[in-house]
């Protein structure tokens, strides 16, 4: 079916559409920003949210066998009682946080507020801190009171990073998770060793640039995290726009589909409405230009019957043409196949266009080739290309000129019909058009006889169901050379003979008679 252009209404309508659509998108993407925490989306908020909780719900049962071992190991430098106090402090502390984030992973994002849950997983993060902190008043009962300092930098060490990793995707919840810790620890060791214990000292250091270190490493964390996130949004979006296009394309195939149902209608009932007036002028018009009913008393009148003759028959031509094409893009245009000689196809063509030729002084040369076999094909079909191409060929050689015309074997094995021509020749920026359904050339237009442009077209459509080929070459004002091939399958070549093998004893026996 050839390609309609749109309307322009329905043009205009198409960009109004993707004007609001991306509109909407801008109006969207910036109440996502007003409306989030961290300035990018409120969606993205909550992804980011989500991983905090999954993380925090992950180590549940992780962090309280942690803190146990660590209590155990600062029972040899303090009370079992207060190591155990605070190992349970941390654990309660922990489990606040591990209920706030199994609340947080019930809700319906629909409903989410990010700055609400912000502002509670901060909250509880800042008195897990606290909890962790607590560690610094183990100093107030140890009885070695310069080894502990070593404990308090090794548990502390350990207190900041679990909560940076943990906290990754909230960035102020990993300061205020692990800044208490950092600055107790780092306090009660400048205080414990004096001003002279370089060790404690070093040691306080390292607290301070580990408490950067990771604080830093959970922003990258964070900063990778939204970047992942912002990228599946990007995929799921187009991923959206994707399946928007191909709902979209399925609704214009359907339309097209209906409108080709409709076109096929249309031309099936126009066939009879329109054959039958055609057949009566042409057979009327051939009576009057014929004068089988007496002579007419104007000459003239006998002129305009054979010009009414010849336009019903050209117009007769052209809807056979359509009709032709439609029902190859319908599907619906069936083989006949037989065995036929591509060679007498050739010549009954050559009789039939022979006259014309005649009547433009263009000589016609066939070269045949010699013991051809017979072709599986439709012969109409074949007959129908054969004749398309000559009529081409004579319509667009000028007066005295020549066509050639080959029918022979492929270098495939096949067999070709070879037309060509010393007409004006084609440009080669409009061999394309030309191969269209109703393309004809600016040339064409200006020195050839009328026709719709579906000469070419029907015959490329027609090799293609008999699995063959069809090729144009052409340049300008060296005339046209138009080729079909047909495939090698379809070539009935002669099977070798059958030669009955005999068997040793079948030999010597035939010898001893």
């Amino acid at each position: 079916m050839p390609f309609e252009p749109a309307h322009p209404t329905d043009v205009r309508s198409q960009m109004g559409r993707d004007l609001r659509r991306t509109a909407q998108k801008t109006v969207f993407d910036a109440r996502q920003r007003l409306t989030s925490s961290s300035g990018t989306r409120a969606s993205f908020d909550f992804e980011l949210l989500d991983d905090y909780a999954n993380s925090r719900d992950s180590s549940a049962l992780v962090l309280p066998i942690v803190f146990a071992i660590l209590a155990l190991f600062a029972s040899f430098w303090v009370p079992v009682y207060v190591a155990a106090g605070w190992a349970g402090v941390v654990a309660a502390a922990n489990l606040a946080t591990v209920l706030a984030a199994r609340r947080f992973k019930q809700i319906v994002p629909s409903q989410f507020n990010a700055g609400q849950w912000t502002t509670r997983f901060v909250v509880a993060e800042t008195a897990y801190g606290v909890s962790w902190a607590l560690l610094a008043l183990f100093s107030l009962f140890a009885a070695d009171r310069g080894s502990l300092a070593v404990v308090m930098f090794a548990m502390g060490l350990v207190g900041i990073a679990t909560n940076a990793v943990s906290t990754r995707t909230l960035p102020m919840a990993t300061l205020m998770s692990t800044l208490p810790v950092a600055l107790t620890v780092t306090i009660d060791l400048v205080f414990i060793g004096g001003p002279l214990n370089t060790l404690n000292w070093s040691l306080a250091a390292v607290t301070i640039g580990a408490e950067i270190f990771f604080v830093y490493l959970a922003r990258q964390l964070h900063a990778s995290k939204l970047e992942e996130i912002v990228h599946q949004a990007e995929k799921d979006q187009l991923i959206n726009e994707l399946e928007e296009a191909r709902q979209m394309s399925d609704e214009a195939r359907r339309h097209a589909e209906q409108a080709n149902i409709a076109k096929s209608q249309f031309l099936a009932t126009m066939s009879h409405e329109l054959r039958t007036p055609l057949n009566a002028i042409i057979g009327f018009s051939e009576v009057l230009q014929s004068e089988l009913l007496g002579p007419h008393q104007v000459p003239q009148y006998k002129e305009y019957a054979g010009d009414i003759h010849s336009s019903g028959q050209h117009l007769l031509n052209l809807l056979n043409e359509l009709l032709d094409l439609s029902r190859i893009e319908a599907g619906k245009y069936e083989l006949n196949e037989e065995a036929v000689s591509l060679v007498d196809i050739a010549e009954d063509c050559r009789r039939m266009v022979e006259i014309r030729a005649k009547a433009k002084g263009i000589e016609l040369a066939f070269n045949y080739g010699k013991t051809l076999p017979k072709l599986w094909g439709d012969e109409r079909a074949i007959r129908q290309v054969i004749l398309n191409l000559l009529s081409n060929a004579i319509k667009f050689t000028p007066q005295a000129g020549k066509v050639a015309v080959t029918v022979g074997r492929s270098t495939d094995g096949g067999q070709l019909i070879s037309v060509r021509d010393n007409g004006p020749g084609i440009p080669e920026d409009e061999i394309e058009t030309v191969l269209s359904s109703f393309g004809q050339g600016s040339l064409a237009q200006k020195t050839a006889e009328q026709g719709a442009g579906l000469g070419l077209p029907i015959v490329q459509k027609i090799m293609e169901l008999h699995q063959g080929r069809f090729d144009l070459f052409s340049k300008l004002r060296f005339g046209t050379e138009v080729i079909a091939t047909f495939p090698r399958a379809r070539v009935m070549d002669a099977l070798a003979p059958v030669v009955e093998k005999r068997s040793k004893l079948e030999i010597y026996s035939d010898a001893g008679r």
